[in-house]
């Protein structure tokens, strides 16, 4: 269901839920309601209250089902918490310590970059994949114009993406898509659960439309 390769289950499922919030036993159900829903890729923002405790809950409860990472590692000492709370991965808002260590560590990343330069540096570093932040500023045609250059790079865009732009995304050459709210609603402080897995269901279906399945690819791999 999922693999020890990140990039592949990027590649395999297109999405990463990202959850972050206030109320601890309201991200574990919204966690628990996105595996039953078929998401495979998720990440706990470590700004989230009680974030640690939520992701180690869940990696023992889904780990079969959910691949867990943590989110808003800036820090190496976030690295080290998400580490040490069992996340699989993690995903920064941009380059620097926290991306450095989480990898001296063994965990793969997901590392924010938005220009040419900052694309080019992330990539070397090693990580699984650029997490295009925020995305919404320039929108798919800005991946596809990086995507030129660029051929190789897996890109995941974040910030702004709502499930109704999925597909113009992967056409544009993304590995993946991240999103948030546009997908959690108000389930992560305790709102409707039924609808976030209504809304899980349809995006996961269109992702593994054969239209969805075929785009995006990249030509070539680190």
């Amino acid at each position: 269901m999922v693999t020890r390769d990140l990039r592949a289950d990027l590649a395999a499922h297109r999405l990463l839920a990202i959850l972050r919030g206030p109320d601890p036993a309201a991200l574990l159900r919204s966690l628990e309601t996105l595996a039953g829903a078929g998401v495979r890729l998720a990440e706990v923002s470590l700004t989230s209250t009680g974030a640690a405790d939520v992701i180690s809950r869940a990696a023992a409860d889904l780990g079969g089902e959910l691949r867990l990472g943590a989110g808003t590692v800036v820090t190496a000492g976030d690295a080290q918490v998400a580490a040490d709370a069992g996340a699989s991965f993690v995903v920064s808002p941009g380059l620097g310590d926290g991306v450095e260590a989480a990898l001296a560590l063994g965990l793969p990343a997901v590392a924010g970059a938005l220009t040419p330069a900052e694309v080019q540096a992330g990539w070397r570093l090693g990580v699984s994949a650029v997490k295009l932040f925020p995305a919404s500023l320039g929108g798919p045609g800005y991946l596809r114009a990086l995507r030129d250059p660029f051929p190789g790079v897996c890109f995941v865009p974040v910030g702004g993406v709502r499930p109704a732009d999925a597909g113009d995304w992967l056409q544009a050459g993304a590995l993946a898509i991240g999103i948030g709210s546009p997908l959690l609603g108000d389930a992560v402080r305790g709102g409707d659960q039924a609808a976030l897995a209504a809304r899980a269901r349809r995006l996961v279906e269109s992702l593994s439309a054969p239209a969805a399945a075929g785009a995006g690819r990249p030509t070539a791999q680190a």
